[in-house]
This record gives C-alpha cells, sequence and structure tokens, in this order.
C-alpha cells in the first residue's frame, strides 16, 4: 500500500446489497474507500434481471465481461423482457455447494463481476468488496470474479480469513487457488479454482496494475497476532470491530453472560487492545462507534489509520436498503425512540447479530416464528458428511424436522431468522412464495446511533454519503 494514500474512511461492506455499488461509488468518487457487500450478490443481481434490468445496466456491464459464455448464460438463465409480475416469485438459483465449476460458480463469477465492476466505472479511484469467511462455499468464485472487475481491496470477517491472502496472490499470479472448506464435524474438504479452466490466458486476465490488497475484520488483537504468523496468511492491514459494530459480531470472551432483556453482555475483555495491534506494524482501522469527527480524531491518536463507518451509510440516500424502511428509521430516529438489539439468537452462524427494533420485521419473535419454515437460499447451510459418507448440507433455519434429520439439534434452531430471505427483502427483492407469503425484513443497524442522530439534526430529509463524509473527514 502507498502510506500516502491511505483513507481516513472505509465505508462498511453491509447486508445484502445495502452497501451497493451506487453507495460504494459515491464514497469513492468522495475520496474515501467505497466497498460492495458480495454476500448473496448472484441472487440481488439475478433479481434485478428477473425485474427486467430497468436501466439495462447489469447488460450493459456485462458486454466488457471477459469470459462472454458465462455473462450469456447468466443473461439467458435470469433475464426477463419487460419483468416478472410483483406477485410472481423469483427464479431461485442453484444453492452454494461443494461442487467446483458448477453453474453457481458461474452466477457468482458473473455476478461479483457486475457489482464491482458498476462501482468503479467511469472513474479510477479505488473500491472494495466485502465477504464472508462464514458463507466459504462462495469464496472462491466471489473473489474471482470480483478480481476480474479491478477490484482494489478484498476485506473479510465472521471467521478466521487465513486463507485469503494466499488465494488472492494465486489468482492473480494465473494459478490454481485453494480453500480448506470447514464442515460441521470440524474435518476439511478443499476447493480448487483454476483460472485457466475459464479459458483466460493469465497475463491478460485482471484490468488493475497491482495485487488486489486484503483487510482481515477481527475483533481482538489475538487474532491478529495469530494471522501474522505466517507469511502466507497475514493481511495487508486490519479493520478493528467492537461489539456496537452493526451485523455480526463476535461472542463475548469467555462465559457468555445476558442482561435482563436478553442480550449478551460485553466487557473489558472484549475490548481490542490498540497498542498490540499497532506493534504489528500493519495500517488499521477502528469501527464500531466512531462515526464523528471527533472519533476518527481518537482513533487517529490511537495509532489508527482511520474508521470504518456503517450505520451511517446504510441509513444514507445512496444505499441499498428500501426506501419506505429508511424512512420509518430516520423518523425513528428524530423521534429518537429508534432501538437496536443484540440478539444472540437470530443468526442461523451462531454469532449474536444486531437488529433494529422495527414493527412489521422479524425483530419481533411473533412474526419470526409464525413465518413457514423454508430453506430455498441457502447462503449460511454448513455441509456435512452422513453415516455413508456423502456431503449434506443444513441450516438451524430450515424446517426442524429435516434439521433434525439431518443430526441437527433441536436447541441450534431456537429463535433462528432466515436471513439470507430477510436481507433480500431489506432492499425490496423480498420473494413471493407459492404459498403466498411474502418474506419479511430484518434489519441490522450498529448500536451506537449518535453519529446517525447527529446527521439527522442536520439533515432531516436525510443525507447522502458524500454529506456524511463531509461532516466526519478531518
Amino acid at each position: 500500500m502507498d502510506t500516502q494514500n491511505y483513507p481516513q474512511i472505509i465505508q462498511g461492506g453491509m447486508g445484502i446489497a445495502v452497501s451497493n455499488w451506487n453507495l460504494a461509488k459515491q464514497v469513492s468518487l468522495a475520496g474515501q474507500l467505497g466497498v460492495v457487500s458480495g454476500t448473496a450478490i448472484d441472487s440481488v443481481i439475478a433479481r434485478k434481471l428477473q425485474l427486467g434490468d430497468k436501466n439495462g445496466e447489469i447488460r450493459r456491464i456485462l458486454r466488457n465481461f471477459p469470459i462472454p459464455n458465462l455473462a450469456q448464460g447468466f443473461i439467458k438463465r435470469y433475464f426477463v423482457e419487460g419483468g416478472i409480475d410483483s406477485e410472481k416469485p423469483f427464479k431461485l438459483l442453484p444453492k452454494i455447494s461443494l461442487e467446483e465449476y458448477s453453474v453457481n460458480w458461474e452466477n457468482l463469477i458473473v455476478s461479483n463481476y457486475v457489482e464491482v465492476a458498476l462501482a468503479k466505472e467511469n472513474h479510477s479511484k479505488p473500491v472494495g468488496i466485502n465477504l464472508l469467511e462464514k458463507i466459504q462455499m462462495a469464496t472462491l468464485p466471489s473473489i474471482y470474479g470480483a478480481m476480474l472487475a479491478g477490484v482494489d481491496y478484498i476485506l473479510m470477517g465472521a471467521g478466521i480469513p487465513r486463507e485469503i491472502p494466499s488465494i488472492v496472490k494465486n489468482l492473480w499470479c494465473g494459478y490454481e487457488a485453494r480453500i480448506n472448506i470447514e464442515l460441521i464435524d470440524q474435518s476439511k474438504q478443499e476447493n480448487f479454482l483454476d483460472p485457466k479452466k475459464y479459458g483466460i490466458i493469465p497475463a491478460n486476465m485482471f484490468p488493475q496494475k497491482t495485487r488486489p490488497k486484503f483487510l482481515a475484520i477481527i475483533s481482538s488483537e489475538v487474532l491478529a497476532s495469530y494471522l501474522e504468523r505466517d507469511l502466507e496468511t497475514g493481511p495487508d492491514g486490519y479493520v478493528v470491530e467492537n461489539f456496537h459494530a452493526g451485523g455480526h459480531n463476535a461472542p463475548p470472551r469467555g462465559k457468555i453472560t445476558f442482561a435482563e432483556n436478553g442480550e449478551p453482555i460485553y466487557g473489558p475483555r472484549d475490548v481490542a487492545n490498540f497498542e498490540k495491534i499497532k506493534s504489528l506494524g500493519k495500517p488499521f482501522w477502528i469501527a464500531g462507534g466512531y462515526a464523528s469527527k471527533e472519533k476518527l480524531l481518537e482513533a487517529k491518536e490511537l495509532g489508527a489509520k482511520g474508521i470504518q463507518l456503517g450505520t451511517i451509510f446504510a441509513l444514507s440516500l445512496d444505499s441499498g436498503l428500501d426506501a419506505n424502511t429508511r424512512s420509518d428509521i430516520l423518523n425513528k430516529l428524530k423521534n429518537n425512540n429508534l432501538e437496536v438489539y443484540t440478539d444472540a439468537y437470530a443468526s442461523p452462524t451462531g454469532f449474536p447479530i444486531k437488529v433494529a427494533l422495527l414493527s412489521g420485521t422479524q425483530s419481533d419473535l411473533k412474526i419470526r416464528s409464525e413465518r413457514t419454515r423454508l430453506c430455498d437460499a441457502g447462503y449460511l447451510r454448513m455441509p456435512f458428511q452422513n453415516q455413508n459418507a456423502e456431503i449434506r448440507y443444513r441450516c438451524p433455519s430450515e424446517p426442524i424436522p429435516t434439521f433434525l434429520k439431518k443430526g441437527g439439534a433441536i436447541e441450534e434452531t431456537n429463535k433462528k431468522a432466515c436471513l439470507c430471505n430477510a436481507l433480500l427483502a431489506n432492499i425490496g427483492l423480498a420473494q413471493h412464495r407459492l404459498d403466498s407469503y411474502i418474506e419479511e425484513k430484518f434489519v441490522t443497524l450498529g448500536s451506537d446511533l449518535s453519529g446517525p442522530k447527529s446527521m439527522i439534526t442536520k439533515f432531516p430529509s436525510g443525507w447522502s454519503a458524500a454529506e456524511a463524509i463531509s461532516e466526519i473527514i478531518i
């Protein structure tokens, strides 16, 4: 990295396409690091095609895709001229699996390319992509597709992303990349992606001039020290998220205790030691409750290059959040009655997750429990081997009898939400199921609302990403 060009602000990679290409582009154009979310982006792009690709942007960007047959196949599978009827179910994509070089991989390669290419279109500022370590089966094709579009940074959390540096390096050199995918019993199965199998000459593969940088999203100095033990696992820098950050959080360290309202209790052990992280000699940014000019100054005094902001960008007019949902949240901010709760049970991942308490959404346990369980997206399924050593998949949010039949425990299903469907609903792409049920939202935000409250006072009708940056940047 050029030490003279570190961004002061990294925009968080939020939800499923809340951090969409438009938000990332606006942040990058404002001189900071815009980041798209790669989570379930194949479903996002496929559903937009089924709605008719109204502005033609997806098909336009795919004219430059370097593997034409993959782009043509993707469009043929999902594009609907004029768009499907508003009450008709979206065509589902094949679920991610351990199968290599599948249609699912093609969907992931093409869609990650689309989102990054749109964010980078018509400017030369850096753009990043955020991926989840927890969704390992999508990692190789997602990184490959993003790199084909010229992505500049790859960010990953929700686990221990020790293999990402070698994946990026090998793909950059045109070599086969490998990932060890963890099964439920903690055994491993290797997945491989060889760029040559897609017919591209390695020397002409990527448009960017330098290898993408990898930033590991962590919550403690312990994980940073672990990743630094080996040159092959050491990232180019870190985003250090504390427990105020939105989305998934690391569980509290040690024995977990709960407050009267059911939230897990975090304490001093859950605060990262920034001196130890600084001593590793890598650039880092601090996230979670740092959404102000004063907090940016504090972060720099701690040795950070800057901060990562999530909620303040998620609520901006440039994000992918459904407009009506954003309006409801902004009204709650104005009236000082917006609550964010750390839910220890809702996520199928097993990690605590921050949820905005909004009526009509799955933050309401009654609404969550009344949903007929169905796993039709499957991004959070985990692979396991059955008694015949065959690979199967299960998720705690799928129908309980099915989950139990696959060897899951009943307590794992407690209060679980289907995040895949709910997060797609957050951006206006809710599935209309064949049983007439419309998937409900589940909105995640950070618990420190001081930044958004300050913004709504100054911008009562809402704010742009550029306006948020101008209020915070030094």
